[in-house]
């Protein structure tokens, strides 16, 4: 039994029992610079490093091997932007080339091995390029979702520190263009740190004009104008990147994922999971700017030396709700990889599949769905539409790749609805008890990991092991706390229920509802408030927001709603998605003081309510229940 090829039970059994024989295996894949001698390194448990003293470099992983292996020009990436009306393929060679000469740009800039660079940019090729670029001289990329509101990004900048910015001029949405360059002024006048410089990539939808420590994305890609940039080899336990977890309270997470572990991880992740090998193509309709987008646009298919798509619009109104049926028909496409979101906002437009007709989509193999929850009838929808099967997998920021999936290219397991599959190679994957107890088939608790967890995963948080270990180690000790609650049923199929903490999942985007609350708490006229996160066909959840006002506010309340509305908006960017709060009187708690979101949260999805008995006041959630239940 190889790592990498042979049934599901025989590798899984291997990368628990024998992790370094597995991963070791594994990582023949990978060109390495100086092989690794040694897998794991568990001297400073519980956090655990991979391949400690090897070394590589990950651009040269997703580019250069490549093109000397004899695959120059194969198609690596394909920007398809029905939002601005164009296509274009780009060869390995041709990335490579360009790759070559931003990662030369950077350091003419005086970016060197281990300095940070922060990118803030739509889907467009340059952001591709501006990340391996940065992996290519072992600088640090962070990237952050195009169009953050600039609070969120300027304590983004604050904590990564980056020596340069790379942003583009503006965003473009199906109804209006989003100008970059205001938020990003905004995020830089807000934040304390200082970038050196900032390099703008200028799209014709809308110019910014430039200022000060401004650079020209054109002018330093000029032929010749710079010399291009070699791969600098890195130790395979230094940073790749720091991704931000979504709407974080407080300093944000970063979460830092190594270059060795990340690439060995990936690549094996290609071919044992979602069976895609060279030549391929996979379409992942995703942002660059979130975990799937740095895993399965950009990195993972080109480790695989595939063909990445990436994509310039929406599931639907671009034009229409055959849109991703295009892309499929147009680019051959082998496998599609989104949110469950999607695929409810297609069917909702078009729940016979009409766009459908008329197009060839024969050479899609797979549909797999991730970053929230797969309802069992938008399963059975994709199901029966594509008749491929429709794989759903977990995982989160933190991870950086499936913990639980059907792994197709391993062997096809039988799939269930409502379930992600088993744990994939790598993941001992356990429920326990509050006394940290296995719990038995069936039985609901909190979603953990056993220590080591495997490559690829985060290997701490940036700048902060201390909080990375108070933040997920020390629940249980010899665990990974995943804030998933959910059961293991007889076949060892692993159902997520939902979030154990404040965290809510909007149409794939993980955010925080303590961020929310933070920001209505601000106000002059909240004395008190609570965000929860509501069942939503469309998105999987919805932020609502209830609100207890000071004494002696005489502002109407639809006003002051619309108010902090647009607060929230403008502090956290419109991803927030939080379109209602409603002024109420009073806010259920228990005598503590802890108000009562769960119960909030079951009243308004009209399911089964569970009111604890340290409630203070019962008449409060009475009071409550008609508001909560409008919110539907």
């Amino acid at each position: 039994m190889t790592s990498g090829q042979g049934g599901y039970a025989g590798a899984y059994r291997q990368s628990l029992e024998d992790p370094a024989a597995f991963w070791g295996e594994a990582a023949r894949s990978i060109h390495w610079i100086r092989r690794p001698q040694q897998v794991l390194d568990d001297s400073r448990a519980p956090i655990h490093r991979w391949f400690p003293g090897a070394r590589m470099n990950t651009c040269y992983n997703a580019l250069d091997r490549h093109v000397v292996a004899g695959r120059a020009e194969q198609t690596a990436l394909i920007h398809d932007s029905p939002v601005t009306g164009t296509k274009r393929a780009y060869s390995y060679a041709q990335l490579l080339d360009l790759t070559a000469r931003f990662a030369g740009g950077l350091e003419a800039l005086g970016v060197t091995k281990g300095d940070t660079v922060l990118i803030y940019m739509p889907m467009v090729p340059e952001a591709v390029i501006a990340m391996l670029a940065c992996a290519r001289i072992g600088a640090v990329h962070s990237v952050v979702f195009g169009g953050f509101a600039p609070a969120e990004l300027a304590v983004r900048i604050d904590d990564a520190r980056p020596r340069v910015v790379v942003a583009a001029s503006c965003g473009i949405e199906p109804s209006r263009v989003i100008e970059y360059k205001p938020l990003l002024d905004e995020a830089l006048r807000r934040s304390e740190h200082r970038p050196d410089f900032s390099v703008i990539f200028q799209r014709p939808q809308a110019k910014a004009e430039l200022t000060g420590n401004d650079v020209d994305w054109a002018t330093l890609m000029k032929p010749n104008a710079v010399p291009p940039a070699a791969c600098v080899p890195v130790e395979a336990t230094d940073p790749l990147y720091v991704l931000y977890t979504s709407g974080t309270t407080g300093r944000p997470k970063g979460i830092v994922r190594d270059n060795g572990g990340h690439a060995v991880a990936l690549a094996w992740s290609m071919q044992a999971i979602y069976g895609i090998g060279p030549g391929d193509t996979m379409f992942t309709a995703s942002d660059v700017g979130w975990v799937v987008g740095h895993s399965y646009i950009v990195y993972g298919p080109l480790l695989a030396g595939a063909t990445t798509v990436l994509y310039e619009g929406k599931p639907v109104g671009t034009p229409d709700a055959g849109a991703f049926w295009r892309v499929v028909e147009e680019h051959r496409v082998n496998a599609v990889f989104t949110a469950p979101t999607a695929f409810r906002a297609i069917r909702r437009a078009d729940p016979s599949a009409e766009l459908l007709a008329g197009r060839d989509i024969s050479s899609l193999r797979t549909l797999f769905l991730a970053g929230e929850r797969l309802d069992p009838e938008t399963y059975r929808w994709a199901s029966s539409t594509l008749g491929v099967p429709v794989v759903d997998n977990w995982w989160q920021t933190e991870t950086g790749w499936p913990i639980c999936a059907n792994p197709i290219g391993l062997e096809q397991l039988p799939l269930k609805a409502g379930s992600p599959s088993v744990p994939v190679p790598g993941y001992d994957v356990q429920v326990l008890d509050p006394a940290g107890e296995v719990l038995p088939p069936n039985t609901e608790g909190a979603i953990c990991i056993r220590l080591p967890l495997p490559p690829g995963t985060l290997a701490t948080l940036w700048q902060d092991d201390e909080r990375y270990v108070a933040s997920y180690l020390s629940a249980f000790e010899g665990w990974y706390l995943s804030g998933d609650g959910g059961y293991k049923d007889e076949d060892g199929y692993v159902f997520v229920m939902g979030r154990t903490d404040d965290v809510i999942n909007v149409a794939g985007h993980r955010l925080s509802t303590g961020s929310m609350e933070a920001v209505l708490a601000a106000h002059p006229a909240v004395a008190e408030c609570a965000v929860i996160g509501v069942h939503d066909e469309l998105k999987g959840q919805q932020p609502r927001g209830f609100v207890v006002l000071k004494a002696g506010v005489d502002e109407p309340a639809a006003t002051l709603e619309a108010e902090l509305v647009e607060l929230v908006r403008s502090e956290i960017g419109a991803v927030a998605s939080l379109r209602r709060i409603d002024v109420v009187t009073a806010l259920p708690k228990t005598r503590s003081g802890k108000i009562l979101r769960r119960t909030m949260r079951e009243i308004a999805d009209g399911g089964e309510v569970s009111v604890p008995g340290t409630i203070e006041d019962a008449s409060v959630l009475d009071t409550l229940t008609p508001v909560l239940r409008a919110s539907r």
